[in-house]
């Protein structure tokens, strides 16, 4: 990563960003430090086959997860200023369509401008759907 690399949000992020119309708007909550969470249930236009979330959908949530348990509200929500280096999701069963889910991400370890976190998407009784691991990178400062 360039050490002058500046991270600007402008709100437009298409998971999280309040300002893109063509976004999946979620909003995360911070229950713990290092920690977030966030409700949502998958629309039909982010479908792969009849009935089910497209795997790339499920990965982009379970990255952003990562970025915003990273930044966690004890650094200001969101990735603050971290991406992601490395990502492993692991499916286990479909992401239903039209149904409530729960992504989940936490920090695992900390280690300055490496950042190790994990994440999940569970059904609302705590089914894991698909879950996530990865590193995140922080730019020099």
């Amino acid at each position: 990563m360039p050490d002058d690399l500046n991270l600007n949000d402008d709100q437009f992020c298409f998971v999280c960003g309040k300002n893109n119309p063509d976004g999946l708007r979620i909003a995360f909550q911070y229950p713990a430090p290092s920690t977030c969470r966030a409700a949502f249930t998958p629309p039909r236009k982010f479908q792969g086959w009849q009935g089910i979330l497209h795997g790339g959908i499920v990965s982009t949530l379970l990255d952003e997860a990562l970025a915003h348990a990273a930044g966690g509200p004890e650094r200001g929500g969101g990735g603050s200023g971290a991406v992601t280096a490395e990502l492993t999701v692991r499916f286990r069963k479909p992401v239903p369509i039209g149904a409530a889910v729960v992504l989940e991400g936490r920090v695992v370890a900390d280690k300055g401008r490496v950042v190790e976190c994990e994440s999940s998407l569970t059904d609302t009784s705590g089914t894991v759907l698909a879950s996530a691991t990865g590193k995140l990178v922080r730019p020099k400062g």
